[in-house]
Parts: C-alpha cells; sequence; structure tokens
C-alpha cells in the first residue's frame, strides 16, 4: 500500500460549508442562496463562541510597546482578546538584554493603588478589555528605559467568507470540530429536530481537539517563601 505522500487537505470555507449540511441531511442540490448566506452569519458567529473559549493556541500572535517616561496606558490592537503573558525588557534587541515578567492585576487591584503614578521600572500591568482595550502600567515608566513591554496575545479569529476559495484561519487539527460546531448551529435553524444530535457531535469534537490544544510541558508549583529566610 503507498499513501499519498502529501499534507495539504486544506478544505475552503465552501468545503465545509456543504460538509455541515450533510451532517442535518441537506444536500447540494436543495441548498439556495439563503442557505449560504445563514452559513456564512453561523460561522463567523461561532469563531466568536471560539475566542470566548480560549486560550486558542493558533491565534498567538506577539507584540511591543515602547514605553514612554511618565505615560501610565497605552493602546492595544482591538484584535486582542487576551494576554497571556507580558515582560518588561531593558536595551531591547542588544547582547545585553535583560527582561523581567510582568504580572498581571484587576481593575479592582488597580483602582487600589493609591500612588498611580509613581514613576520607576514597571513590575504589574492592568489589561482593561475594552472595545479598544488598553495596557496600564505600574509603576509608570521613569526615566532610566528606554523601557519595552514584549507580550504575547490571543487575538481575534479572521473573518470567515465563501469567497474565492477561501480558508478557515485555523490549524489542521481543529477542521472537524470547527464542521461539527457549524453543523449544531445549522441544525438549530434547518433542522432542529437533529439539534442534539449534533450538539453532543460538537462537543465531544471541540473536547478532542481542545486536549491537543496545549503545551506539553512540565508544571511547577512553587512556593513564594523566600520572606522567611534571612
Amino acid at each position: 500500500m503507498t499513501s499519498s505522500g502529501t499534507y495539504s487537505f486544506a478544505p475552503s470555507n465552501g468545503e465545509l460549508v456543504l460538509s455541515a449540511f450533510e451532517r442535518i441531511r441537506l444536500r447540494l442540490p436543495s441548498l439556495r442562496q439563503e442557505h449560504f448566506r445563514t452559513a456564512r452569519q453561523e460561522m463567523n458567529f461561532m469563531q466568536a463562541s471560539m475566542s470566548n473559549l480560549q486560550p486558542n493556541l493558533w491565534k498567538v500572535e506577539t507584540g511591543a510597546i515602547s514605553l514612554v517616561q511618565g505615560t501610565p496606558t497605552y493602546d492595544i490592537t482591538a484584535r486582542t482578546v487576551m494576554i497571556l503573558d507580558a515582560y518588561l525588557t531593558l536595551n531591547n534587541g542588544a547582547t545585553n538584554q535583560t527582561d523581567r515578567i510582568l504580572i498581571p492585576v484587576s481593575r479592582s487591584e488597580y483602582a487600589s493603588y493609591a500612588t498611580k503614578f509613581t514613576h520607576g521600572p514597571p513590575t504589574i500591568y492592568w489589561f482593561d478589555r475594552l472595545i479598544s482595550p488598553t495596557l496600564t502600567t505600574w509603576p509608570v515608566a521613569d526615566g532610566n528605559g528606554p523601557y519595552v513591554i514584549n507580550y504575547y496575545a490571543c487575538v481575534q479569529t479572521q473573518d470567515a467568507s465563501l469567497t474565492s476559495g477561501q480558508t478557515p484561519d485555523i490549524p489542521y487539527l481543529w477542521i472537524d470540530a470547527y464542521v461539527a460546531g457549524l453543523a449544531h448551529r445549522l441544525a438549530r435553524v434547518y433542522a432542529p429536530d437533529l439539534e442534539q444530535m449534533r450538539k453532543q457531535d460538537a462537543q465531544d469534537a471541540w473536547n478532542i481537539a481542545a486536549e491537543q490544544n496545549t503545551e506539553y510541558v512540565p508544571m511547577k508549583i512553587q512556593p513564594s517563601i523566600g520572606r522567611y529566610y534571612p
């Protein structure tokens, strides 16, 4: 037996839509323009839902913010869903570059700080998840920089469209979960008698993909007990 030797299976959005309709027993000859309009809408609704079920590792991007002395708050691209890690960099890009992890805090914790404009090397940040999100540092950058905050962020999935053979903004391992989720959503509209069946299928496919959507590294739990020792 000879295998294909290729790794190019990348169905278009249109092909995924047809597969989802087949799972709810609607075949191509019965599909009309309204079916595809609904499918496009549901694909984008589903992607918004997927963005809530973070982290989606295939949508992790890096970003950098050059800090300005005395400026606490900076705009973040609106595509940002959540920040995973951030670190403060001194001598960015030089051979003597040094990095220090920054600790995230909540809105309430930041609000509790009495001296919000204390100057110094930042040690924490507050990510304000607005429609136009911002990142606020504390302490506020002093004149001993330049400082750069580098960060890893999960970002929004690209819009789904059925034109020009476009493919979804997902990796190979998520194709089945994507089709299963879309079939469940389309069943709500066109085949309510199949909705529960398709819901279970979608959940099973999601669980399988999500279990693999992780970094396989050792987990270390270490108490902070340094203050107890001289």
